[in-house]
């Protein structure tokens, strides 16, 4: 049973406990309907009360209405602390109230154990497919002196590691009342005795790995920008101070939404820590009607006693199989390439026809044709927002292009940035107010293009319409949707003053009402999400589409550090990679092909390069490649996933080379792939020790036929003795005996 609810052993207070299969998460029920967190950590069975040190007086202004030597609320560990009645820690909610105070007094109110989970209206969220998968624990609290009640939602999964947390509010006073702050999770930890990771970067250098101890005062990441973006991922960990790949307690936190974040941790003087993630209050506030409801997105928290690496599972697991949805799920992506950086703008259907010829040779199996194929679209200044066929450079129309790769075996996919719009296009010229734009102010131009206001129905609406009629033109399979600037000038025309805080969250409620329209109509489309490479890589995107533009940099050294970290929460089905030309467009590099595409083969795999220009022999090369990804994507993409050495881990080697490994969800079959970072002359040899395999079982080494047994190559190691310059990467594939 995942939750229990009982009377402590000191018989003076009332407990629930969440049960996962490793871990146990305590809520305490205390005197006055106080609402107490009482631990998080390895699984028990049962919980003795002993918390007692946490009611100690510190001195501090005690509330009036409790025994004031026996509670303060400002050391006290709380499950959703408030403002304003002597805890001076960051509040997890904060409301205007008619009385012009923004304190509320929470209490316990009443609880439901629910079987299954109850989704979230109108918002991604992890789901369930029968209800013995998880039991939700709603419990609600109610301002002592309002009819103001918080719902605190915490799914408890029966066969994994992870509690989903989110937060409703409900206004049953007589009056509005203005949310001005609402997180999803508050946990208070007893120590601080952690060390904080964080997934940080920028454009082509996304989701870096940074690890800090945690320090008295605040720390943590957030987003203002309109989406996740590439400079903070919504994800943060804590780590025991000796948490490694492979041991140690950590936690991880992972928010289910798109838009503005926040992520911090507070340690107080007592040197706890208390941990918060939600909506970003910037720029933000909710008129809550009386009567009215408000849901905030949910958090994933995943507790792993076995380090990082583990972790990592648990969270893949769990989106590939409970937060992606559709056809295509679980179903081998395609091998891909993409037109982009073979053409740009330049190209008519001699051209990609020509580009096809050459991709079907090497083994491809989806042509997707980028940006340039609509309205006037010469070059990146004019006419988004115009979804119609560009008859200049496309003379036969979607149709002809789509048949015309049909012939030759190929899937069609096409590349759309449907949220934004060209002030010159002929969508801007008759309705220039659909925009985001602050009235009376000079418009702020990012790409030469501003934001379609999402927030509103009709603009949704005619998204809707008009991609429709784009996708049903033509046999096409696959849809790379691109977001290519952060919102800024926040307002919007169809929203009076009182609730322009509102725009940046009903944006992306907007935003997921279209992609839940459009993904429900056209089911056999691979959606691939894209935002000026990995700017809104989260697992709210991940709910409608199942695959990410990993980064716009495509040299292969920097995205093994880009796909490294992300693969520390998101799965390596999730991670779109492609092999491009060299020198490498965005770093000038030049990387020998093996290196470039065993790294691409780290995801979903595919090219950005235009073929025409290669050689028979470099075609057939690659098409070796692509028959060989073909033979291990399965693995790749639905097997468990191990890195063996990381970016961020500190030792010499590192900084020489990388290593991971996937592993067949039954064993039987293996990928290990290594690649020099820095390559040196008469390079030291490798060993690496193996992981994830059976280990009562032995591997053969489908190249050299050579047989180990599991534990020799799990205990003692492989050697990578041959790697040299030329490839600069290797890849051993072991299938079980």
């Amino acid at each position: 049973m995942g939750i229990i609810f009982e009377k402590c052993g000191n018989g003076e207070e009332s407990y629930f406990l969440l049960n996962t299969p490793s871990s146990s998460y305590i809520i305490s029920l205390l005197k006055d309907g106080i609402v107490s967190h009482s631990g998080w950590g390895r699984r028990i069975e049962k919980w003795s009360g002993n918390s007692s040190i946490w009611k100690i007086d510190r001195g501090v202004n005690l509330p009036p209405d409790l025994d004031p030597r026996n509670l303060s609320l400002d050391t006290l560990p709380q499950e959703y602390g408030t403002a304003g009645k002597s805890d001076f820690r960051p509040c997890a909610i904060e409301a205007a109230l008619k009385d012009g105070t923004n304190t509320l007094d929470l209490r316990y109110f009443s609880h439901q154990i629910i079987g299954g989970k109850p989704p979230l209206k109108g918002m991604p969220a992890t789901y369930t497919l029968n209800d013995g998968e998880v039991q939700t624990l709603a419990l609600k609290l109610k301002d002592t002196v309002y009819d103001i009640y918080v719902t605190l939602f915490y799914a408890v999964w029966a066969e994994r590691d992870v509690i989903c947390r989110w937060v409703q509010v409900e206004n049953k006073t007589a009056d509005k009342i203005k949310l001005e702050k609402v997180m999803s999770a508050c946990i208070d930890f007893a120590s601080s005795d952690f060390r904080m990771l964080q997934m940080s970067g920028a454009w082509g250098r996304e989701r870096k790995v940074y690890i800090r101890d945690l320090v008295p005062g605040t720390q943590g990441i957030e987003s203002r920008r309109g989406s996740s973006s590439h400079h903070q991922n919504p994800f943060v960990a804590l780590l025991s101070k000796d948490a490694s790949e492979d041991s140690g307690e950590v936690f991880g936190f992972n928010f289910v939404y798109s838009g503005n974040f926040e992520a911090r941790i507070d340690v107080d003087y007592t040197e706890s820590a208390r941990f918060s993630m939600g909506i970003n209050p910037y720029n933000f506030s909710w008129n809550l009607e009386a009567g009215g409801a408000f849901v905030a997105p949910e958090v994933v928290m995943v507790y792993s006693k076995d380090g990082l690496g583990q972790m990592s599972r648990t969270f893949h697991d769990l989106y590939r199989e409970r937060l992606c949805r559709g056809e295509w799920k679980n179903k081998p992506r395609p091998i891909v390439i993409n037109n982009w950086e073979a053409t740009y703008f330049d190209f008519n259907e001699k051209k990609l026809c020509e580009l096809a010829d050459a991709a079907k040779a090497a083994g491809v199996e989806m042509f997707v044709l980028d940006d340039g194929w609509f309205g006037n679209r010469f070059d990146d200044r004019r006419a988004l927002g115009d979804w119609f066929v560009n008859t200049q450079k496309l003379k036969g129309g979607l149709s002809y292009i789509a048949s015309e790769m049909k012939k030759r075996g190929l899937g069609f996919g096409l590349w759309v940035e449907p949220e934004m719009v060209s002030p010159e296009s002929e969508l801007y010229k008759a309705h220039p107010d659909w925009c985001i734009h602050i009235p009376g102010r000079e418009m702020y131009l990012a790409r030469t293009q501003l934001m379609l206001d999402l927030s509103r129905k009709e603009v949704t609406d005619y998204l809707f319409e008009t991609l429709s009629a784009v996708f049903a033109s033509a046999e096409i399979s696959y849809i790379k949707w691109d977001f290519n600037r952060y919102m800024t000038d926040v307002h919007s025309d169809a929203l009076d003053s009182e609730h322009q805080q509102e725009v940046a969250h009903r944006y992306v409620l907007g935003l997921y009402s279209l992609l839940e329209r459009l993904t429900a109509k056209f089911p056999h489309i691979l959606f691939e999400s894209c935002a000026s490479g990995g700017g809104r890589f989260d697992p709210g995107i991940l709910y409608y589409m199942p695959q990410i533009w990993t980064s716009d940099n495509t040299d292969a050294l920097s995205r093994i550090s880009i796909q490294a970290g992300t693969t520390l929460v998101y799965p390596p089905s999730a991670m779109s990679c492609h092999v491009s030309a060299v020198p490498n467009h965005q770093t000038a590099r030049i990387t020998p092909l093996a290196q470039r595409a065993f790294t691409a083969m780290a995801g979903t795999y595919g090219y950005e390069l235009d073929m025409t220009k290669l050689s028979k022999d470099e075609i057939a090369q690659i098409a070796e490649y692509s028959e060989l990804y073909k033979k291990i994507r399965t693995v790749v993409q639905y097997g468990s996933f191990y890195r063996l050495v990381s970016p961020w881990e500190k030792s010499d080697k590192v900084e020489k080379y990388a290593a991971w490994m996937n592993v067949a969800e039954d064993k039987s079959f293996a990928v290990v792939t290594v690649s020099w970072v820095y390559a040196e002359a008469l390079a030291p040899k490798i060993v690496l020790r193996l992981k994830g395999l059976d280990e009562n079982a032995a591997y053969k080494d489908t190249k050299t036929g050579k047989i180990y047994s599991a534990k020799e190559l799990m205990y003692y190691g492989l050697l990578f003795a041959n790697m040299w310059a030329g490839s600069a990467s290797e890849q051993i594939l072991l299938e079980r005996v």
